[in-house]
């Protein structure tokens, strides 16, 4: 991504030259030049800005990089990211030259941005910029609150801050209000930003169209906020950073005036340097200007042993491991749970648990929406699963996502495990993310299942990073009825199956919502969805086996013998399913009632049960209160759902209208029996 622009922002040379730094400016030069793709321009130019946090204060073990009480860094600008691979190679983490010199290839360490769990020492993804940032909040969130859980006087064993790199593109994007106003509320001291201001993006200088006042912006969200200061002095950036860990009450957010592109005679403050390599001769004109003699790849052994931070790491592991150690001698109970929450492993009793629940609410008659019945299962799990930590973003009351005793998440408080987070979901999502990201919760937040459009790119980044974090969206079809098309999901759940590695569960009653819950949790390396009802759902009838039938996501619920047609139904439109069948059987014409509370666990399950429960050689008819057109995936020879937006009126009179009815379904179906299943296209309603 090259700029085209002749714009050109160069702040004051200090004369200064660091030996570190140009070490990470070689590194980053030679592996975008040999690439011959990547973004060379801000690991140059905030060289100076690591050097201070990385060699002064981060506090970290690169033989280790899951020693639960390390700082955690966040490169929110991930276009940066070969910065990150030559700090994390410079100080010894297991990424060895080879993987430099193989930056952005297929299967190798260092792709184009980082990815977290596939190269050691990356905390979480980032590139959609702003992200990275929230992720950070998260992290600080987290520890924030797992040190008012664990720590015990004498006994900080939860003690770390989180540190972010972020530059103007985080900061245009909107995401950056959102998690950036909750910070500063929840006075979040441990969390410090250091903004990468060089006042270039990929289309000129941003005076053009970012002229925000960053330091008022950020005084008035309560943060503590340090310079403009020159990112080019360590020295100047690592008391900034040591003033910054000395704010008792506030996050930091340390400006830091830097030239993109550092070091590059003639790249250097222009859009060129952003996105693209720097070229033979420019890089040979960069080498000459820092005095840097040395081949591509090669780092001086005299630097790179300065450069080195595995002794030191270890040595700071050890003593960390010798305050938990005592810490285990007084509070042994304390000190397992926490070694279990940090790893991501559930309680012990959890199958127990797990089946209690789902034997509960398997056998419930009570005709309950299913947001409802979500905060039941709740009100059951959460004593038994203490990591779970709630959320709404100003849905509370609708979503239904706190529970009996959840305390609410208060700066200066202890004890909330339910958080308000204003109407902000995607900032909830992607601090979500980062909280799940730093271990010791499992994080679950909600809204309406429309507002998941501003959650989107989050909910997706967490499927890509495999992180266990659940969705509640309640109000999941036209039944929430008078909100009208504004807030009546149609393509929502069609699209959020398109996600890989995404679980979405739209459950018909209280059995399958406590399933989904369960297994929701069960999941430790991917997300999940829950479509939740607003309207009151009947309980359907089942065997204590087709209750634990559920968490294959899709089950014959109602079969009869040699049945005409199978109904392939979700969620609200189960019921329907139900009764269509009862209208044929008095016609004489058996059908199978097939429910798939999750698309996406039936599609896992092996073909033998995904074929036993769609059944052979019959015409199978989809219903769902939304699109179609993806019921073609099982066979579908007709579907009744929602391709238009919806319309204001009581729910039952919006079904009706669009013709999400018993009565056509059965007509359907005898069009399927009467025409040998030969119908010609999807039904789809208008």
């Amino acid at each position: 991504m090259a700029g085209s622009s002749t714009d050109r922002v160069l702040r004051p040379d200090n004369g200064q030259r660091n030996e570190l730094a140009d070490a990470l400016r070689a590194l980053a030069m030679d592996a975008v030049q040999q690439a011959n793709s990547g973004h060379p321009g801000a690991p140059m130019g905030m060289a100076e800005m690591a050097v201070a946090l990385w060699n002064g204060h981060l506090r970290h073990n690169p033989a280790n990089p899951k020693w639960p009480n390390r700082d955690r860094f966040v490169l929110s600008n991930g276009h940066a990211s070969m910065l990150l691979y030559a700090l994390l190679h410079m100080t010894g983490y297991d990424l060895p030259i080879e993987e430099l010199k193989r930056f952005r290839q297929l299967h190798s360490k260092t792709p184009g941005h980082p990815e977290v769990g596939l190269t050691p020492g990356v905390e979480t993804t980032t590139g959609p910029l702003g992200q990275g940032l929230a992720n950070a909040v998260g992290m600080a969130l987290a520890e924030r609150l797992l040190a008012d859980q664990f720590n015990r006087p004498g006994y900080d064993v939860v003690d770390h801050h989180t540190y972010v790199f972020l530059g103007d593109g985080c900061l245009m994007e909107g995401i950056s209000h959102e998690v950036s106003s909750l910070a500063g509320v929840w006075q979040l001291n441990k969390l410090i930003a250091l903004y990468d201001d060089n006042g270039i993006s990929i289309d000129g200088a941003v005076t053009h169209w970012f002229r925000d006042d960053t330091a008022g912006r950020f005084i008035a969200y309560g943060w503590n906020v340090i310079g403009p200061v020159d990112g080019h002095d360590v020295v100047e950036v690592g008391q900034a950073i040591a003033q910054a860990k000395a704010c008792a009450d506030k996050p930091s957010l340390i400006i830091c005036r830097t030239t993109i592109g550092k070091g590059s005679p003639n790249r250097a403050g222009t859009a060129k340097a952003h996105g693209e390599p720097l070229g033979g001769d420019e890089i040979r004109h960069t080498r000459d200007a820092l005095g840097w003699t040395h081949a591509p790849f090669e780092v001086p052994t005299s630097i790179a042993r300065r450069w080195n931070a595995r002794e030191l790491g270890a040595k700071r592991e050890a003593e960390w491991r010798r305050r938990f150690e005592a810490y285990r001698s007084e509070y042994p109970e304390l000190a397992a749970e926490f070694e279990r929450r940090i790893v991501g492993l559930l309680p012990a009793d959890f199958e127990e648990t797990m089946l209690s629940v789902m034997a509960r609410f398997g056998q419930s008659r009570e005709a309950v929406a299913t947001r409802k019945a979500s905060q039941q299962v709740l009100s059951l799990l959460a004593p038994k699963v203490p990591e779970l930590l709630g959320g709404s973003a100003d849905l509370t009351g609708s979503n239904l996502t706190d529970f009996p005793g959840c305390g609410a998440v208060r700066a200066g408080r202890s004890g909330g495990r339910h958080i308000n987070y204003g109407v902000r979901e995607f900032g909830m999502a992607a601090i979500m993310n980062g909280v799940a990201l730093h271990g010791g919760f499992i994080p679950y937040g909600g809204t309406f299942l429309t507002f998941s459009d501003y959650s989107r790119n989050a909910i997706r980044m967490a499927a890509l990073m495999k992180q266990r974090v659940i969705h509640i969206f309640t109000h999941d079809s036209i039944g929430l009825g008078e909100d009208g098309p504004t807030h009546q999901a149609v393509e929502h759940a069609a699209s959020l199956r398109l996600i890989p590695n995404l679980d979405v569960w739209r459950p018909c009653d209280a059995a399958e919502t406590a399933v989904a819950w369960t297994q929701a949790l069960a999941q430790s390396e991917r997300p999940s969805t829950l479509l939740l009802s607003r309207q009151n759902l009947p309980a359907q009838e089942r065997s204590p086996e087709q209750v634990l039938e559920i968490r294959r996501g899709g089950y014959v619920l109602s079969d009869r013998e040699n049945p005409v047609a199978v109904i392939l139904a979700t969620g609200s439109e189960v019921s329907l399913a139900m009764e269509a069948q009862r209208l044929l059987d008095a016609r004489g014409l058996s059908v199978r009632v097939v429910s798939l509370p999750s698309t996406t666990v039936f599609d896992r399950q092996d073909a033998a049960w995904r074929d036993a429960v769609l059944g052979h050689g019959l015409p199978r008819i989809g219903i769902e209160a939304g699109a179609t057109r993806w019921w073609g995936q099982y066979g579908c020879f007709a579907a009744l759902g929602v391709d238009q937006f919806g319309e204001s009126a009581p729910g039952p009179q919006v079904y009706t209208h669009f013709g999400l009815v018993a009565t056509n379904l059965v007509e359907l179906i005898e069009r399927c029996s009467t025409h040998n299943g030969a119908v010609s296209r999807v039904r789809t309603t208008d």
